[in-house]
């Protein structure tokens, strides 16, 4: 440190500003224009570097470290190509609202659109994909900014933001001010407590709904653990059933009474059949996202619908609602808690009785159903044995994406939020692995596994030898069907089954590309064989790649095929070739 104590080079204020911010960890890659930055890290034990193969690797590990812990996940990156690779994590975190600070080199001011030697509009490539970013010219500005970077990740809805130095910046000399002491952006003030008389208007119509449902999202688990267990003692007062997207799985527990499942083009019968025929419709936390609504005219048609959410531009965007809320999920939901116990005369049960009698008749048509197989695994099996051999322990599932996320989602059972790590916006292969590195910096003693497919697991598997570097036993659970799973069927089902490059030809073998990397290497092929390979995954203290030959040819359902409605889904025992051909529109043809 140079001078006075609150006198220090660019570099060490960035250390100072992580560790008052809380920073234990950063995920990084070194480049010529943070080498002043990473000679700091080398030089104090109080936050630890991660060393990652890819700056991709790097973002999605700091966003499953972030939403397995509630806490802002960071990333260090170089200029040029080092923040042009941090792109794809950073639209991921904007989608599904991780908070991400990423912090980035940049060549020296006086170089700056000289097309100098690695050097990139930082700023404005990253603008679209993050909440807000800045370029510190001046190093009196650097913890003031960083600090402030903080604050907008995590506030509001949670977000990525950059902040781009410059190499000049980060070895001036200037006045490090502490956290609480720096101004903050005025302009950027989130609303966290809901409207008063529009939560009253919410209670109220919800205590006089004959077919209610609650579909919850990825916003209760964002508002923290007390959001979810406000969210359980809402469903437990009401009596509603609830559903949840892909985002969300966790809120409340699938061993719930009044769990429906997912819902949405993969989700359950009961789910999609209680958003099409509810008459008032709770959403918390949620964005009515294309894969949730079908087709939008025809997306619960003759519903009264609240929406509960801290980000006002979402409200009304995709969906016109009747009573919307803006507002911090916990708070709203525990002024809804407050004021459902103080209603005058609670409805009576004989109000809801017919649609609970219809909810027992969906769940008895068993839409997750499939046929099982004494000669081959069958992908549905081994992700229900993997559950069933995970109870009881400390588990966290993160996964890559495609047919294999979506039968995690279906069979997995998720009890509790932050338990989930999965790419759901963007719907980016290669996410898994690096965010179950994430996860696993953040809970050493747990059990950590990334459900992969065989073609996703590729896209980073070089975060092995991070994940060997650091002895981080995480495990990757690959259902091998040899094929990129949901392209393949989208191909058999609305491309007359012309398998257009979605074949891999020349796979790895995987158990003897673990055990090149320094890493464990499991295969299994037989049904008989499958609980005693997964227990031995587990056992294993390092690092595992799980090869699990499952059915090539196995097809994700339920499926909404694109442009139907909800109660026009496709069941397996209807999914025919045929069923699917007739189901399907010239335009429903034109999307995956």
């Amino acid at each position: 440190m140079t001078g006075t104590d609150n006198r220090m080079t660019g570099a060490e204020i960035v250390l100072k500003a992580l560790k008052d911010n809380g920073v234990e960890h950063i995920f990084g890659y070194p480049g010529g224009a943070v080498l002043p930055i990473y000679d700091e890290i080398f030089q104090q034990d109080d936050i630890q570097h991660i060393l990652v193969r890819h700056e991709q690797g790097a973002g999605h590990a700091a966003e499953g470290y972030a939403r397995s812990t509630g806490k802002v996940g960071v990333m260090l990156v170089t200029s040029g190509p080092g923040a042009t690779n941090a792109v794809t994590p950073l639209q991921d975190a904007l989608m599904d609202s991780v908070p991400l600070v990423c912090l980035s080199g940049q060549v020296p001011t006086t170089l700056i659109g000289s097309d100098a030697f690695q050097e990139c509009d930082t700023v404005g490539i990253t603008r679209p994909c993050t909440k807000h970013n800045w370029l510190v010219k001046d190093v009196n500005d650097l913890a003031r900014t960083i600090h402030e970077a903080f604050r907008i990740a995590q506030t509001g809805r949670p977000g990525p933001v950059v902040v781009d130095i410059p190499k000049d910046v980060q070895f001036a000399t200037g006045t490090y001010v502490p956290p609480e002491n720096h101004s903050i952006q005025r302009s950027y003030q989130p609303k966290v407590q809901g409207d008063a008389k529009a939560i009253q208007a919410a209670v109220e119509l919800m205590a006089g709904a004959r077919r209610p449902v609650i579909y919850s999202g990825g916003g209760v688990v964002n508002s923290g653990p007390e959001a979810s267990k406000l969210l359980r003692e809402l469903v437990q007062l009401t009596d509603f059933p609830i559903t949840s997207t892909l985002m969300g799985l966790g809120s409340y527990p699938a061993s719930g009474k009044n769990w429906l499942g997912m819902l949405g083009m993969h989700g359950s019968y009961e789910a999609n059949m209680a958003m099409h025929d509810c008459d008032v419709m709770v959403c918390i936390g949620a964005r009515f996202d294309d894969r949730i609504t079908g087709r939008l005219n025809a997306f619960s048609p003759n519903s009264k619908k609240i929406h509960i959410d801290i980000d006002p531009s979402s409200i009304n965007k995709t969906v016109r609602v009747d009573i919307p809320v803006t507002g911090d999920i916990a708070h709203v939901l525990e002024d809804m808690v407050r004021l459902w116990r103080a209603l005058p005369k609670k409805p009576d049960a004989a109000q809801t009785a017919e649609w609970k009698e219809s909810v027992v008749r969906w769940k008895a048509r068993k839409s997750f159903s499939y046929t099982p197989s004494k000669d081959v695994i069958m992908p549905q099996y081994a992700i229900e044995r993997l559950s069933a051999l995970s109870q009881g322990r400390d588990t966290y599932i993160t996964t890559e994406v495609g047919q294999h996320q979506m039968w995690a989602a279906q069979y997995f059972g998720f009890e509790q939020p932050n338990r989930w790590m999965t790419s759901g916006g963007l719907g980016t292969m290669g996410y898994g692995f690096p965010a179950a590195i994430g996860v696993q910096i953040a809970h050493p003693e747990s059990l950590v596994i990334d459900i992969a497919g065989d073609a996703s697991i590729q896209m980073c598997i070089q975060e092995m030898s991070c994940a060997v570097q650091y002895n981080l036993p995480v495990k990757i659970f690959i259902l091998n069907n040899q094929y990129m799973g949901m392209v393949r069927q989208w191909q058999q089902l609305l491309h007359g089954n012309r398998l257009s490059n979605s074949y891999t030809e020349a796979m790895p073998d995987f158990v003897k590309l673990a055990e090149a990397y320094g890493a464990v290497g499991l295969r299994c092929e037989k049904p008989e064989d499958l609980d005693g390979a997964i227990e031995e995954m587990i056992a294993v203290n390092k690092p595992v790649i799980f090869d699990c030959r499952v059915a090539n040819l196995a097809n994700c359902f339920p499926m909404i095929p694109s442009g139907k409605a909800h109660n026009e889904m496709l069941l397996p025992d209807e999914a025919t070739d045929d069923a699917v051909a007739t189901a399907i529109d010239a335009k429903g043809r034109q999307l995956v």
